[in-house]
């Protein structure tokens, strides 16, 4: 069953400072202007226990007073999963790492206009903006989002690399995962079905979908033209398995949320078009409106198993204010 998804008023705030390697680590952070000489001091944390946040900050950063640490968290200044949070009681699980920026002109909001959500030694995750390949192609070599991580790591290390884990479309927005080294990409592909524990996008799509929930299952075949097809046929294609559900509508739009058994090729693009309720901006699979200027989907949750310490991580980005401002006027 598909959980409800909260319709946040804000977007994910991105992040795009290394993680520390230690649970509890403070580091110095050079400014990008080389001419000041004044550094920036970032406490970097690992959730280990249940708590509420500003209980669990006094109790770990004992050296600072209720007073400084309640006038951060007020200052938008305290960053859980690279989202700020200002609530007190805001709820905290094990496996969310907590960055507090002491100064308020700390806090990163992009590297070279790619927000990364998550970085340890081993990923990195980034809210991918619509129109931003994964993956240089014959015809666009630099402005990826590969080409921009790779300089990133690099600045820091000029050894430094970053391996694909999995791609989102061009024209696909939300999570997307990239590992530092060569072993983690392989140990996360090779075991795929059982480390990535859910996908969920938010799309929105022409009509009104009726019913209001259910599953799209398919074999999905691609052709030289590079255009998936969809099947009845197990014996033409891969098993595609979609579950969407309902979450807002219109007369002319229904806002989905999908979540994937299976991650095949334009999967939820061709079951969108199967079902006569095309992702709207997809001219290739049947779409005729285009209100938003791009293409309406989102990868807005990333759940898997980390791949070395094996705890559960949880990252999840807000719906597209474009999104949600098209049922603002014409909700039913």
């Amino acid at each position: 069953m598909l959980r409800p998804l909260l319709l946040p008023d804000q977007d994910f705030a991105d992040l795009s400072i290394p993680a520390a390697k230690e649970s509890v680590k403070t580091r110095d952070m050079k400014k990008t202007e080389p001419h000041k000489k004044d550094t920036t001091k970032i406490s970097d944390i690992l959730v280990e226990e249940e708590d509420t946040l500003l209980a669990w900050l006094l109790a770990r950063l004992p050296g600072k007073s209720r007073s400084t640490v309640k006038a951060v968290l007020k200052d938008s200044q305290v960053m859980v999963d690279g989202r700020a949070i200002t609530q007190f009681d805001h709820p905290l699980v094990p496996g969310q790492r907590v960055r507090v920026y002491w100064q308020r002109t700390a806090a990163p909001r992009e590297h070279f206009g790619l927000n990364i959500v998550h970085e340890d030694d081993e990923i990195i995750i980034i809210d991918k903006p619509s129109g931003l390949l994964t993956i240089a192609t014959d015809k666009e070599k630099r402005k990826t989002a590969y080409a921009i991580l790779s300089d990133y790591v690099k600045k820091e290390d000029p050894d430094n690399k970053i391996f694909i884990v999995h791609r989102l479309d061009r024209e696909t927005s939300g999570l997307l995962m990239f590992a530092r080294n060569e072993k983690v990409k392989q140990q996360i592909q090779e075991t795929w079905e059982t480390t990535i524990s859910e996908r969920t996008y938010v799309a929105v799509v022409e009509g009104q979908v009726e019913p209001p929930e259910g599953t799209i299952t398919s074999w999905l075949t691609e052709s030289k033209a590079l255009i998936v097809y969809s099947s009845q046929n197990s014996q033409h294609g891969k098993k595609s398995v979609t579950h969407y559900k309902k979450i807002r509508e219109n007369s002319d739009f229904s806002l989905l949320q999908l979540n994937l058994d299976t991650g095949r090729k334009h999967q939820i693009r061709v079951h969108m078009q199967e079902i006569d309720h095309p992702v709207v901006g997809d001219k290739k699979y049947g779409s005729t409106l285009n209100p938003l200027r791009r293409l309406g989907l989102h990868a807005q949750v990333l759940v898997f198993t980390h791949p070395k310490t094996g705890r559960l991580c949880r990252f999840e980005t807000s719906i597209p204010k474009s999104f949600l401002r098209i049922f603002q006027t014409k909700e039913k």
